[in-house]
């Protein structure tokens, strides 16, 4: 890790569907605000949201996490990884399947990043409600997705789709 690294905001999307999702979250929030080169800035409320994959499943909780970071891009996603496989996280399963914690870099500053096992700002985040919603209650007025226009433009085109807050955690 490079210590002079100058520090960048990020915006992370977390959701649980297995083994108490909201306990999940909250475990995952102080672990990912316990990581070196990482302090919180933000955490929206809980969301539910029925599953984006298989109907056959639990609905979700999700929120969004906004963090001041000093780790490049891909630093910050092996430490999310990590934390998500120590909630016993398995990626063997179906694609948008059932899972105990999934975390996602949302935007990473300003950057557009394209690489084989990390993309941002994170493909489809513009359609989803379950980040769009919990995104904007935590964003500063006036949120540019890179290369991708107004956070509050995509809102104001994506229904929330049953979206239920749960709680100002």
């Amino acid at each position: 890790m490079n210590s002079f690294r100058e520090e960048v905001t990020a915006y992370l999307g977390l959701g649980s569907n297995l083994a108490d999702p909201a306990s999940q979250l909250r475990r995952a929030r102080a672990e990912i605000a316990g990581l070196t080169g990482v302090s919180e800035r933000g955490f929206s409320s809980f969301y539910r949201s029925a599953p984006m994959g298989p109907a056959d499943q639990p609905d979700y909780v999700n929120a969004v996490m906004a963090v001041d970071v000093t780790l490049d891009a891909h630093e910050l996603l092996r430490a999310l990884q990590a934390i998500e496989l120590m909630h016993g996280r398995d990626r063997s399963g179906r694609r948008w399947g059932a899972r105990t914690l999934d975390i996602d870099i949302l935007l990473y500053g300003q950057e557009q990043l394209h690489y084989e096992d990390l993309t941002v700002p994170h493909p489809g985040m513009t359609e989803r409600e379950f980040v769009l919603y919990p995104l904007a209650e935590i964003a500063p007025a006036g949120l540019e997705i890179p290369g991708g226009g107004r956070l509050d433009d995509w809102l104001a085109r994506c229904p929330k789709r049953g979206l239920e807050v749960l709680s100002v955690d």
